[in-house]
């Protein structure tokens, strides 16, 4: 099977044009239905970018984001890394992602070297498997629009919803919470940080759901405006990204319009492999 085309988008390499300015990467865009990037694939590119100035052996363990400004998919980012720290166990990194000039978001990577330790996480719920849901590539062909098109396969992450997805229509339990199933739709071969990488993109495609969910709106809303604000994640353990991650979410507040979101990430044994905050703004009519 062919390679997920997220792995040229997310492999960021050193960048031509850096004038020795040193550690400077650069990589393409994936086209979007909207005239601006998403932020998960700047995500997944600064955590990539970040790694690749730390030894092999320190593992990409957290990250911590703001966004700025929407990028533009029409113009290459660049992503100009600073060596913060270089410890005996953890090394830090602060990452600005640029275009034209100007920063479209500011992040700061931590990594650490493998080390014995206490042992624990939340289980994962007991939900039904991604066997027995609708893909969602399903619903959004079903709706035969180009924008529907782009949300579905052109991701190439494909989900699958526990609860009813929100594309066209609200949650009429106006639940605060979801779980959904998602996974790459073709192998990304390479290493544990492209696999983390990817996670941090798909981290991105349905954090903010519980929010709306919880307020009765769908994502076809009229006029309404969603944005990401800030982003954390913490990586706990190694996984895949191209095998299925159950991602568990819920909004514990929403206020000023902007709305929280938090998720926990397991892989298929039941392992917690990962836990994402995000604070969103909201803006409805």
């Amino acid at each position: 099977m062919t390679a997920s085309p997220l792995l040229p988008v997310l492999d960021v390499r050193p960048a031509d044009d850096a004038g020795g300015a040193g550690d400077v990467f650069t990589g393409p865009n994936l086209p979007h239905w909207r005239p601006r990037l998403f932020g998960g694939q700047v995500l997944g590119q600064v955590a990539v970018a970040a790694g690749r100035t730390v030894p092999e052996d320190r593992d990409l363990h957290s990250l911590h984001a703001y966004f700025l400004r929407p990028g533009d998919p029409r113009v290459p980012v660049v992503f100009a890394v600073e060596r913060l720290r270089d410890g005996r166990s953890f090394s830090a990194r602060r990452v600005q992602a640029v275009q034209d000039g100007v920063p479209i978001l500011s992040g700061i990577a931590s990594f650490q070297t493998a080390a014995e330790g206490l042992e624990h996480h939340e289980p994962a719920p007991d939900v039904p498997g991604p066997e027995d849901l609708t893909s969602d590539y399903v619903l959004l062909d079903a709706l035969d629009h180009p924008a529907a098109r782009q949300l579905g396969r052109g991701r190439h992450v494909e989900l699958r919803h526990v609860e009813p997805a929100l594309y066209t229509d609200p949650d009429p339990e106006r639940r605060a919470g979801q779980a959904v199933w998602f996974r790459l739709d073709a192998p990304l071969p390479g290493p544990d940080l492209l696999h983390r990488a990817a996670l941090a993109y798909a981290s991105d495609l349905s954090v903010l759901e519980p929010v709306l969910r919880r307020h009765g709106l769908a994502w076809a809303a009229p006029g309404m405006s969603v944005a990401s604000l800030d982003h954390a994640m913490w990586w706990h353990r190694p996984a895949r990204a191209d095998e299925w991650v159950l991602y568990v979410q819920e909004s514990p507040s929403a206020s000023g319009a902007r709305g929280l979101s938090t998720g926990r990430m397991y892989d298929r044994a039941g392992r917690l492999i990962a836990t994402v905050a995000q604070e969103g703004m909201v803006r409805v009519p």
